[in-house]
């Protein structure tokens, strides 16, 4: 049986959880808006509702934050992000990361692409808020599937 950190981390870079978005998760502040925004997407497939909670700026910050059973979270893609990971921080205090993240909720695919603003302040970065589409997606079988692995949905992540 292979442990939560020894698999590849859910956002995608082929890291391992504890070399990507787990050393975030276990309190090392992110150093890009890009790097917050990959461990949050991670915490939300692994159902890490306090560090979501965490990271969210005290502004827009909700109350509370249940764990969510039935969404699997399957792929990440940034499109764009500002600043990036050449940039010299902090001389932007405001960072964007579009993306666009694939789940599957209730044997349904779905795609969120969202533009989320960060802040930084106190020496790290915040999440602010977004703003997302979901679109819900009717895939085939043999379209490619949506976690990246180049293969095909129907031997994929059909589950």
């Amino acid at each position: 049986m292979i442990s939560l950190t020894e698999k590849s981390c859910p956002c995608g870079t082929g890291l391992s959880t504890d070399a990507c978005c787990g050393r975030y998760h276990g309190g090392e502040p992110a150093p890009t808006p890009e790097a917050l925004m990959r461990s949050r997407y991670s915490a939300f497939a692994l159902n890490l509702c306090d560090y979501l909670l965490a990271t969210w700026h005290v502004s827009t910050r909700p109350a509370e934050l249940a764990p969510d059973l039935h969404t699997q979270w399957k792929g990440l893609s940034i499109i764009n992000a500002m600043p990036t990971v050449q940039d010299a921080l902090p001389q932007a205090n405001i960072g964007y990361v579009h993306f666009r993240a694939y789940f599957k909720e209730r044997a349904r695919w779905h795609r969120l692409e969202e533009n989320s603003r960060f802040v930084f302040e106190q020496d790290r970065w915040w999440y602010v808020d977004g703003t997302p589409d979901v679109m819900r997606l009717k895939p085939r079988r043999n379209d490619p599937c949506f976690c990246g692995s180049g293969r095909k949905l129907k031997l994929c992540c059909k589950e």
